[in-house]
């Protein structure tokens, strides 16, 4: 059986011959109006009622004078037809978890199936030669070692196919890098401590997690490419991902995208007014969003607030961002999906569950 849509049966025959992008087009029903089997809300239509197939021009060199024969009533179901055809890509959701006791668990968060990414937040001390300091706030104290207790929940995580990434720096934090050899060593500490690497004090126990996230937001943009080249330097297939705040250049990333070793740019569309969605106007962030598909990113992340509560400004309710910004943004190829700050707002809002069939 042969599917297509019931209008294209009103079709004149000149416009019906070139509808179909295949070697032999020329399309004769035998059914008409008057058949007593014929119902305009069948789209089954059996092969045997194609009378022959002869060559003709495909669909890219139909012409305009075919569609002047079109009836004016059918022309919108047609290009709603052809709209479909759109490219389009197919993205997931990322979010952070980790700065809010009262968000769950981190199995909780991979068993809800509407994260692909999960940054565990933050790794928020570190270089300069100070000890570095895990900081998971209520979940866990790493001073007495019970962050361990994660380990079995991030490998059932990954167990889903979702990718578990260990969050540098934060908003808040003491860190910074002081010079190339800095950065090496914080590049050691971490592979060897939260990767591929071997410690008897890793954090979060023997658990290999996927990959590190650059959520830079303090001191100086120095010295963050060097970080990014040493841990690939470990293994080039360690995931990297960046949070970039929206404004071109990034103040403290920049040269480190520029390195093209980032996997996941997620994009912090939020806090910043002069690139983000305001009041129903999506211009600004769409601009935005424009630009940073030139930069080196191999996959780029729209980041938005899970709730009100979650930024000073930026929030994108959820129907807007299906209705408005996604199909804005899905046509790009470098489209990886959306970012959400943080896993505890998102519970309050269930802002994944709204958005997931649409990213």
């Amino acid at each position: 059986m042969l599917k297509v849509p019931c209008f294209l049966l009103f079709l004149p025959q000149t416009y019906a011959r070139n509808f179909f992008p295949t070697r032999h087009a020329t399309i004769s029903l035998r059914h008409t109006l008057s058949s007593p089997n014929f119902s305009p809300y069948i789209t089954p239509i059996n092969t045997s009622h194609i009378l022959q197939l002869n060559n003709t021009n495909t669909l890219m060199k139909s012409n305009m004078a075919s569609l002047k024969q079109v009836s004016p009533l059918l022309l919108p179901l047609l290009l709603i037809f052809i709209s479909l055809f759109k490219p389009s890509h197919t993205g997931g959701i990322a979010v952070y978890w980790g700065q809010n006791g009262n968000e769950g668990s981190l199995a909780d968060a991979c068993n809800t199936g509407n994260y692909k990414y999960v940054n565990i937040a933050f790794l928020s001390a570190f270089g300069g030669g100070q000890t570095p300091q895990l900081n998971l706030a209520g979940h866990c104290n790493p001073s007495i070692n019970n962050c361990n207790v994660f380990s079995d929940q991030i490998k059932g995580c990954q167990s889903r196919g979702i990718k578990v990434l260990l969050s540098l720096g934060g908003a808040s934090g003491s860190y910074s890098l002081s010079s190339a050899d800095d950065a090496t060593q914080v590049a050691n500490y971490i592979w060897n401590n939260f990767l591929g690497g071997q410690s008897s004090s890793r954090p979060l126990g023997d658990a290999v997690l996927d990959g590190v996230d650059f959520d830079i937001e303090a001191g100086s943009g120095n010295h963050w490419d060097d970080l990014a080249r040493s841990l690939k330097g470990h293994n080039s297939q360690l995931l990297l991902a960046a949070a970039p705040q929206c404004p071109i250049p990034d103040a403290h990333l920049d040269s480190a995208i520029k390195t093209g070793l980032f996997d996941y740019v997620w994009v912090q569309f939020y806090n910043n007014p002069p690139c983000q969605y305001s009041s129903g106007n999506t211009n600004s962030l769409i601009s935005s969003w424009n630009q940073w598909t030139s930069s080196q990113a191999k996959q780029l992340f729209l980041g938005v607030p899970a709730s009100t509560a979650a930024a000073g400004s930026g929030f994108i309710p959820a129907n807007d961002l299906i209705s408005q910004v996604l199909p804005a943004i899905k046509g790009s190829s470098k489209y990886g999906g959306v970012m959400l700050w943080d896993r505890f707002n998102d519970v309050q809002t269930q802002y994944s569950d709204a958005i997931k069939g649409s990213v």
